[in-house]
C-alpha cells in the first residue's frame, strides 16, 4: 500500500506505527474537499497500524458512504493483509469504516 497525494500542505494523519488500536481522523477541514486527500491517508493509517490491531478510518461527510470510494482501493491496495468493516455513520455526518491488520 502507498499514497500517492501530493498535497504537502495536509498534515500527516499519524507519524509512527501504532501497536494498538486507534482512530484516524480524516474529517477535518482540509479533508472535506479532497477525496483523495482521504483515501491516501486512509492508506497511511493502515500502513502505520501494527498487524493484530486495527484502525478506525473517520471520513468525512462531504463523501458520502465509503462504499462509494474507499471499499475498492482498501480491496486492491490491501489484499490479505487487511479486513474492514462498516460500524456506523457519526452523529456529524461522517462514517467509520474498522481496518483490520494481521
Amino acid at each position: 500500500m502507498s499514497s500517492t497525494h501530493d498535497d504537502h500542505d495536509a498534515q500527516p494523519v499519524t507519524d509512527r506505527i501504532h501497536d494498538n488500536s486507534w482512530s484516524a481522523n480524516l474529517e477535518k477541514p482540509e479533508h472535506a474537499d479532497d477525496r483523495q486527500l482521504v483515501v491516501d491517508q486512509a492508506l497511511s493509517a493502515i500502513e502505520h497500524t501494527a498487524p493484530g490491531n486495527h484502525v478506525n478510518l473517520v471520513t468525512h461527510a462531504n463523501h458520502g458512504h465509503p462504499e462509494g470510494y474507499l471499499y475498492d482501493v482498501l480491496e486492491s491496495e490491501g489484499g490479505d493483509d487487511v479486513e474492514w468493516e462498516y460500524i456506523e455513520q457519526c452523529g456529524c455526518g461522517g462514517h467509520v469504516v474498522r481496518v483490520h491488520v494481521s
